[in-house]
């Protein structure tokens, strides 16, 4: 099964910028969707952004539009998430998420995450 190990995280005043980068342990050509997620302290995890590979359609939350790009470089079998102009409510864990085809479920896919990397937005 394909493991994620997020890294990147970190303090950041408000206005800078982070990038967030996800290793897979084996080949990314066959995800069927990547994407970021975060959780803030006493919050619900919140989908950032995702991208479907079949389509390569992508979408952002509305609070990171236009500041977030998410991207991947399928021969380091890594995902990327670009943050910039960071503000403090974007501050929490920030978790990778790859769906990854199988026959080993009805739905045809296995969900996997990785273990979360922090982001603090604070001056």
């Amino acid at each position: 099964q394909v493991q994620l190990v997020e890294s990147g995280g970190g303090l950041v005043q408000p206005g800078g910028s982070l990038v967030l980068s996800c290793a897979a342990s084996e080949s990314i050509l066959s995800i069927l969707t990547m994407g970021w997620y975060r959780q803030a302290p006493g919050k619900a995890r919140e989908l950032v952004a995702r991208r479907i590979t079949s389509n390569d359609d992508t979408n952002y939350a509305d609070s990171v539009k236009g500041r977030f790009t998410i991207s991947r470089v399928n021969a380091k079998n890594t995902v990327y998430l670009q943050m910039n102009d960071l503000k403090p409510e974007d501050s929490g864990v920030y978790y990778c998420n790859v769906l990854v085809p199988t026959i080993r479920t009805p739905e045809g896919y296995l969900e996997v995450w990785g273990q979360g990397t922090l982001v603090t937005v604070s001056s």
